[in-house]
């Protein structure tokens, strides 16, 4: 196998986390789940940096983001599969 571009935990995971630093909108993502040792592709629509997270699938402005199988906050604006998600369109329910 080749090394991910992604890694994303459950695959209830709506978000993965960019694990290459340099990724550039176009690229065709080798995304991994570990929970189920499984890959799939994904083409990413938005320079990305290292550490931060991508949509897997459309997500709808005041949706809930899974990471870990888990309710990690909401989305503040409609995030497209591929896209960059972060501080500016997502944020945590916690406050």
């Amino acid at each position: 196998m080749s090394i991910p571009h992604c890694l994303v935990h459950s695959p209830k995971d709506t978000v993965g986390v960019v694990v290459v630093e340099g990724l550039k909108a176009g690229t065709n993502m080798l995304c991994l789940i570990t929970e189920t040792d499984t890959t799939f592709n994904l083409k990413a629509k938005a320079d990305i940096p290292i550490g931060h997270k991508v949509a897997l699938k459309d997500i709808k402005s005041g949706d809930t983001i899974i990471k870990y199988g888990e309710d990690i906050g909401s989305a503040k604006a409609a995030v497209k599969k591929g896209e960059h998600l972060h501080v500016h369109n997502a944020k945590t329910k916690r406050w």
